[in-house]
């Protein structure tokens, strides 16, 4: 069901009505039921051209002149400069009222009913869809059991395109036929916009089933082998029925009286189209070939141009996108470049700051290794002049006083008297005030015998240890 914006814009575009106020009160007046709203317009339109709005007065051209058109959707403005302007037609006096009075109420009795068939096809076919779909047997049923499944349906103009399609295949040609126009299934309006994608022409087919003059055009002119390879090549074909709403609908807008109908229309600008070519009743392949040649000559510097505007259009925006894409490279390049750099910078200034944290760690260990073996060795003097204190004075030499000798490892001898009753330990403090060694762990050591003046042995008295009245040791490092 379409919604109040799509009615008006349906009536507008089949009554040719542009006054949207007006338009909305016609439909207002018929509760907005479209089709009965059309009818109406239509059959007071016949009795009297003037009774709704002057705008609607009828333009008179020649079949090959390029005529405005109302479409089901967008208006369609004349194309070239041999269209003939619409003028108004002045109110027709009352005997010709009288005279005409059958025939508008045969041609509104006429229009009602197909509206009202067309309407009804249309309804009936959504509603046997949709069940059909809802109970499972539907094209879109999913197959595999899938609940999530799409069950959006092809719109209302695509699908009379593809039911016209298939019955016209049934009736003059088998599925897949060369010899038969290919005609496109989707709706008008996007079948306009294909054309207009593709450069070419739309060709435009009104199928009346009930025509007499239908089958044997059909049959001897639209699934001609020539004709139809013609259209296939140089144009994009569409086709409706007028048992289709669709169909319907653009049989008033582009005002189709004699049928078989077919027309050539174009995309223009601000969402307009242009009629090119009509041609009513029956004719022959050759008669329509040389009326379609025509018109593609006709359109081809139109064609030729939109072309290269594409193209140009296309060329342009490529050339933009690559120098977009030059750019973002060179820029990244760039970034990436600086990014280097400053890493490296930050690279070369970490590895100098840790330069100078291990120069300064070895300055700051050198110094205090200096100034730790400056004040060990201010310690080591300090004990060897307090020992060199503790030992006295050397006595002189008498029965009581022992000779002692100490041999260095280096091979330097030093000798001093003692006390008989000095102690070992009196021994050691004056080899640890000579300085003579590096190391504190050291034993005095006696060769014959040999005996070893630890630290079990330090109180004795030199007389107590046999050293008296002289002795010789050496000093054994441990």
């Amino acid at each position: 069901m379409v919604d109040v914006a799509d009615k008006l814009a349906y009536f507008q575009a089949i009554t040719g009505l542009e006054d949207p106020d007006l338009c909305t009160q016609i439909l207002q007046a018929h509760n907005w039921d479209l089709e009965l709203a059309i009818s109406s317009f239509t059959s007071n339109h016949n009795n009297d051209p003037l009774s709704y709005s002057s705008s609607t007065a009828t333009a008179t051209a020649t079949a090959t002149t390029s005529t405005v058109v109302e479409p089901p959707i967008s208006p369609i403005h004349r194309s070239d400069s041999t269209s003939i302007a619409p003028v108004a037609a002045p109110p027709p006096g009352l005997g010709w009222k009288i005279i005409t009075l059958p025939i508008s109420i045969v041609s509104g009795s006429l229009r009602l009913i197909s509206g009202a068939v067309g309407f009804g096809f249309w309804a009936a076919g959504s509603i046997f869809s949709y069940s059909l779909g809802f109970i499972g047997f539907g094209s879109n049923s999913d197959r595999g059991g899938d609940s999530s499944a799409q069950l959006v349906t092809a719109s209302a103009a695509s699908r009379e395109a593809l039911e016209f399609i298939a019955q016209f295949e049934r009736d003059y040609g088998g599925s897949g036929s060369s010899s038969r126009p290919n005609f496109v299934g989707e709706g008008f309006m996007d079948a306009l916009t294909r054309s207009r994608n593709s450069f070419k022409l739309l060709f435009v087919y009104l199928h009346s089933p009930d025509h007499p003059d239908t089958p044997a055009f059909c049959e001897g002119t639209l699934c001609s082998e020539v004709f139809s390879a013609f259209v296939n090549e140089n144009f994009v074909a569409w086709g409706g029925s007028l048992r289709g709403s669709e169909g319907f609908k653009m049989s008033n807008s582009l005002k189709a009286s004699r049928f078989p109908f077919c027309a050539v229309v174009m995309p223009a600008t601000n969402q307009r189209i242009a009629l090119l070519q009509q041609v009513e009743g029956p004719k022959s392949p050759e008669e329509m070939l040389m009326t379609l040649q025509r018109v593609l000559e006709e359109s081809a510097p139109v064609l030729v141009a939109a072309r290269l505007e594409a193209e140009e259009r296309t060329t342009n925006m490529r050339l933009r996108e690559e120098q977009d894409a030059a750019y973002r490279a060179a820029l990244e390049a760039d970034q990436a470049r600086e990014r280097q750099l400053r890493e490296e910078q930050e690279r070369l200034e970490r590895e100098a700051a840790e330069a100078e944290r291990k120069r300064k760690e070895e300055e700051e260990a050198q110094e205090r290794a200096t100034r730790e073996a400056a004040e060990k060795e201010a310690a080591l003097a300090r004990m060897r002049q307090e020992k060199a204190l503790s030992l006295g004075a050397e006595p002189e030499k008498g029965p009581n006083v022992t000779q002692v000798l100490v041999r260095f490892p280096t091979g330097e001898r030093k000798e001093r008297r003692f006390h008989s009753t000095a102690t070992i330990q009196s021994l050691y403090d004056y080899v640890d005030s000579l300085g003579c060694l590096d190391v504190e762990n050291y034993s005095l050591v006696s060769n014959f015998p040999r005996v070893v003046y630890g630290t079990d042995k330090l109180s004795l008295s030199l007389k107590e240890a046999g050293l008296h009245p002289q002795a010789s040791l050496f000093v054994e490092l441990n």
